[in-house]
């Protein structure tokens, strides 16, 4: 039989092959992803969660319970990691500069680094400072994993991470769009240094 009659155009128009399969779904904002989406990755996640954000501060804004949340994925045995931009370093001074909002690059770090102190020392969860050779590349993308769905959002010129857009993968195959994202992530945190 034909391929066309098999499949015509209509129902190729939907159907995803190839590398497009690990896009689940696409928002224009970060912030139009519902937050039930973050809560069920989190939730969801039973070996590896990696906020790979260059502040992460809405999870502690957003998902209630946050802390308790993390405390009790450790205890589980999910590993946990969160990379962070340096409040101090000349990268983050500059896209203060470049953002000009009132909620600072710098304050919203500090603000995740005061969450991340409350949750005490945990077996299981590390945090890092990006090193200050990659902070301009960090602060343009921000890779937040749950196990083998990812959520990615490249920082658009001069928005801040809520107004750029998202983009929700799921690991299909080797080598597609999740692990480029994975993988550059990864590439960040070997060389990042403790908080």
């Amino acid at each position: 039989m034909d391929e066309e009659m098999l499949w015509p155009q209509a129902v190729t128009n939907r159907i995803k092959t190839g590398a497009d399969r690990e896009i689940i779904r696409t928002y224009p904002y970060r912030s139009a992803a519902p937050s039930t989406l973050w809560g069920e990755l989190v939730a969801g996640a039973k070996s590896d969660t990696f906020l790979a954000g260059y502040t992460n501060y809405f999870f502690w804004t957003q998902q209630p319970h946050f802390n308790d949340t993390l405390r009790e994925k450790a205890a589980g045995g999910c590993r946990i990691r969160v990379l962070l931009g340096d409040p101090e370093c000349q990268t983050t001074r500059d896209r203060e500069a470049i953002e000009a909002v009132a909620l600072t690059v710098s304050t919203r770090i500090r603000m995740t680094l005061d969450e991340l102190a409350r949750l005490g020392p945990l077996d299981n969860v590390e945090v890092r400072f990006s090193a200050p050779e990659d902070a301009v590349n960090h602060v343009s993308l921000s890779t937040f994993r749950f196990d083998n769905d990812a959520l990615v959002t490249p920082h658009l010129a001069r928005l801040v991470g809520h107004d750029s857009p998202l983009l929700h993968l799921r690991r299909a195959d080797a080598g597609g769009m999740f692990d480029r994202f994975a993988e550059s992530s990864e590439e960040l945190w070997s060389r990042g240094r403790p908080v």
